[in-house]
């Protein structure tokens, strides 16, 4: 089967870590007998100083083209003056609108190889499975107005939080639809006890609930939720929330398995097609890490994030169940081993570079299909 995939390697550690999944993708790509035709582009503050805007249209085009999207990360102190109007963290909401992806899927899943790297109690971590949906394309990131000002008393600035019922209707089904296949438990964010658009996400959500009453449902308060994420973490299943809540909460939730460097992402839309009787969707798929350009050239940074986001690019967009499945336990295998990056390793451990993760990722790729 032939697929073509655009590759957006960005900026900071995003060149490193997209080089890696790359790698990863051309491994098991020649164990099952795909054909990957990629593609680069480029994209956030290096497309800024090459054609002075953070999502070119020769990039957007290159997307719209691909099965699927692979992006390592953008920004960086080069473009972080706040009165600029024109940043590279744009190009993410740019791209993420032009292309309709309104689900962000961010698995985070706790490694028992890893329970002493979390800063949490071994306890309180093992066993950990959470999918958090994220609703990707509105929220107070899209809302207008949105500005700063000259007021009365100085200077001001505005961000405006909007919803339809559209919106959220169709990223809470989306939460019941993947539920159905984990543990049936949903739980949805929101502040419903101060925020006018809180309070039309629950109505709205319950609404969905009533129409899927196999699985089972709750509502908490993000101010609950960041508490009970770290104090009983494995009462959760599918968590869905508004797109704020959400970058906020995923990040915290990283901290579960040990380090931002280990958890993919998925932004998913409506585009789907069928491969082999199955169903595919499209989609970009990137870490959550952010480009880190502290450590960005230095090969410190962990990969593994983005070769999982490799992974599921194969489950989500091409429909390859068995390849998303044999990268996620060659990382498992990795870990298992006792193969640390920087970001892993404790204090006297020998830890090993971006290059080094990779490689030992393809090399149990290769032992992998010789079992």
């Amino acid at each position: 089967m032939h697929f073509k995939l655009a590759i957006l390697p960005g900026d900071g550690i995003g060149p490193e870590v997209t080089t890696e999944a790359v790698a990863c993708l051309r491994t098991v790509a020649k164990h099952f007998d795909l054909s990957l035709d990629m593609e680069e582009a480029i994209i956030g503050g290096r497309a800024i100083d090459d054609s002075g805007i953070p999502l070119p249209d020769a990039t957007l085009r290159l997307a719209e083209g691909a099965d699927a999207v692979l992006l390592g990360a953008v920004g960086g102190p080069k473009w972080d003056d706040p009165k600029s109007t024109v940043r590279p963290e744009q190009a993410l909401l740019g791209i993420r609108q032009a292309l309709g992806l309104f689900a962000n899927l961010r698995p985070v899943k706790a490694v028992d190889a890893l329970l002493d790297t979390s800063t949490l109690k071994p306890d309180v971590v093992r066993g950990v499975d959470i999918l958090v949906i994220r609703e990707l394309t509105g929220g107070i990131y899209f809302g207008k107005p949105s500005e700063r000002r000259q007021g009365p008393a100085g200077r001001e600035a505005i961000d405006t939080l909007v919803y339809s019922e559209d919106e959220v209707r169709r990223v809470v089904q989306v939460a019941f639809d993947l539920a159905r296949g984990r543990k049936k438990k949903v739980t949805s964010v929101d502040k419903a006890n101060v925020l006018s658009s809180s309070r039309l996400w629950r109505e709205v959500a319950h609404e969905v609930a009533a129409k899927n009453a196999d699985v089972a449902y709750e509502d908490v308060l993000v101010d609950a939720m960041a508490m009970h994420l770290i104090r009983r973490p494995r009462d959760f299943d599918v968590i869905v929330t508004e797109n704020m809540f959400g970058d906020i909460l995923t990040d915290e939730a990283a901290m579960l398995p040990g380090s931002m460097g280990l958890l993919p992402s998925a932004s998913l839309g409506s585009r789907r097609r069928d491969i082999g009787g199955s169903s595919a969707i499209f989609g970009l798929y990137e870490p959550i890490h952010g480009s880190a350009p502290d450590i960005a050239g230095r090969g410190l940074a962990n990969p593994l994030a983005a070769i999982l986001s490799a992974a599921l690019l194969l489950r989500f967009s091409l429909a390859q169940e068995s390849a998303a499945a044999a990268v996620e336990a060659a990382v498992d295998r990795v870990l298992e081993k006792g193969l640390r990056t920087a970001d892993l390793a404790k204090t006297g451990e020998k830890a090993i570079s971006t290059q080094e993760m990779g490689a030992a990722v393809r090399a149990e790729l290769d032992a992998g299909a010789g079992r």
